[in-house]
């Protein structure tokens, strides 16, 4: 007697098999070079769901990027009480995802200057770090010489860039252990000197 086999399907499982290879496919290829089909390969799921859970490719890429930015925020959160431990917890989160900076860099590429899908969000998600920033200096925890949301621009971009273009890391600073405690010790000395009161 044959036994039939029912196949239960979990559209949350295939939603986070999604996630994660649109995840890699467009950290390494980019917006225009990412393809839907590698992506549908990767995750074992059909193309139409892809569009049917998440939209165009482009609508994928803002909700990926979205949402790695806030489990970024959510496991690294500003904190102008430890300007230091935070640019040391913001520079190993990147190390262990370097795949959100080569997100935010494809989106400088794709889209330069002009506004991007989700601006209005994005500039809510940065506000509330802006205030984190400027609530420090308010205590006077942190100086006020610069504007809250350049210091947040430059605070990130210190413990970023070695990420983003580890090659001239290398080149620079060198590659071994001792080259990048060097250049870690060399950030958050940068970052002291950014946020020390006068």
């Amino acid at each position: 007697m044959a036994t039939t086999r029912t196949t239960t399907r979990d559209p949350e499982a295939t939603k986070a098999r999604i996630f994660e290879a649109a995840v890699a496919e467009f950290a390494r290829y980019g917006i225009a070079g990412a393809r839907i089909d590698r992506i549908a390969a990767e995750a074992r799921a059909n193309k139409q769901l892809i569009y049917a859970y998440f939209g165009n490719k482009a609508e994928l890429f803002t909700q990926v990027l979205g949402r790695c930015m806030v489990d970024l925020a959510a496991a690294v959160p500003v904190d102008p009480d430890d300007v230091e431990g935070w640019m040391d917890r913001l520079m190993d989160y990147h190390a262990a995802h370097p795949e959100l900076l080569r997100l935010l860099y494809w989106e400088g590429i794709e889209y330069g200057t002009a506004e991007l899908p989700d601006e209005p969000e994005r500039q809510e998600h940065y506000a509330r770090k802006v205030a984190a920033v400027r609530d420090g200096q308010d205590r006077g925890v942190i100086d006020d010489t610069i504007p809250a949301r350049d210091l947040l621009f430059l605070l990130v971009a210190l413990a970023n860039w070695a990420t983003v273009v580890p090659q001239m890391s290398r080149i620079l600073v060198g590659s071994d252990d001792s080259a990048r405690d060097r250049l870690r010790a060399s950030v958050k000395e940068a970052a002291r000197r950014l946020v020390a009161r006068p």
